[in-house]
């Protein structure tokens, strides 16, 4: 096959991508993918389909994963996700790349989510050994006892993750959830996953142990309802069905049946560039309060 000037012509590799769980890149169990367009239509990839199987897999490598990420000193916890704010600014025009065509966005707003994405890592970064200070106290009690409270990951985390805001949106979401020590299965966003498909490369090939993030791509109303219902889920980020209250009323009847903690959707999807989409809340969303006594040594 020859072009017009004479040269030959290039076939298009049309990608496949995979999922991303307990470190490795594995199909999914059903063999099932679905096609990931602009948003004119054009072919951009495709992507795996994931099952209620892959979602029990992903947490089961969550789980496997939490003992030894929630074990690390806060410091070197931040010092990971400070590694992946540096790789994700090393692919920062892979990324804006993929916004641009999967998002539609011009490439300034592009260029403006994908540097916002690596200064929200590098903020919760910050936090990481500092998150106990503002939230964990000495408390004052009558006796001879020093009573410590402090703030403690809560366990697993699924990660409904923003629909629109495809890459900015999830790291606003993701990175409050593992600073503290959680591990995550994080669900991307269902017509625009890309972005989430080549984070989740970046941290394969960052510091991050594998199974600390797990990422899923496929139907929201298909695979959400089984992590909320999972019992060995902990917590639950439901930013990705903002404007669909009744899957989001579902979703939280089902994550009721073993008492998860739940961050709830907006009433529809927020803007995440401002100041107002990070913060300290997001963090202490899925944390837990541990109080110790420790009688007071002579």
């Amino acid at each position: 096959m020859t072009s017009e000037s004479g040269g030959a012509s290039r076939v298009p590799v049309r990608k496949t991508y995979k999922l991303y769980i307990g470190g490795k890149f594995p199909r999914s169990e059903s063999g099932r993918s679905y096609v990931i367009a602009t948003p004119k239509g054009q072919f951009l990839a495709n992507a795996a389909l994931a099952s209620r199987k892959d979602a029990r897999d992903a947490v089961v490598a969550a789980r496997a994963a939490y003992p030894g990420w929630s074990a690390a000193a806060a410091y070197n916890r931040g010092q990971v996700l400070y590694r992946i704010a540096e790789m994700l600014e090393g692919r920062r025009d892979q990324f804006v790349d993929e916004l641009v065509t999967g998002e539609g966005l011009s490439a300034n707003r592009a260029k403006a989510a994908v540097d916002a994405a690596v200064d929200r890592w590098v903020w919760y970064a910050g936090w990481s050994d500092k998150i106990a200070q503002v939230y964990g106290s000495s408390n004052p009690v009558a006796g001879p006892y020093f009573n410590f409270s402090t703030p403690e990951p809560t366990g697993v985390v699924a990660v409904i993750a923003p629909q629109q805001s495809s890459l900015l949106g999830l790291v606003s979401v993701l990175a409050p959830v593992i600073v503290s020590g959680n591990a995550a299965v994080v669900l991307a966003s269902e017509e625009r996953p890309l972005p989430a498909i080549t984070l989740a490369e970046v941290l394969a090939t960052s510091d991050l142990p594998g199974g600390v993030v797990n990422l899923l791509t496929g139907r929201v109303a298909e695979v959400a309802p089984w992590l909320a219902s999972h019992m060995d889920v902990n917590g639950i980020e439901l930013a990705g069905v903002a404007g669909h209250p009744d899957l989001a009323a579902e979703l939280e009847q089902a994550a009721a049946e073993n008492l998860k903690r739940v961050h709830r959707p907006a009433a529809k999807e927020p803007s995440w560039t401002g100041p107002e989409a990070e913060g300290l809340d997001r963090i202490v969303d899925f944390v837990e309060t541990k109080t110790v006594w420790h009688p007071v040594g002579v």
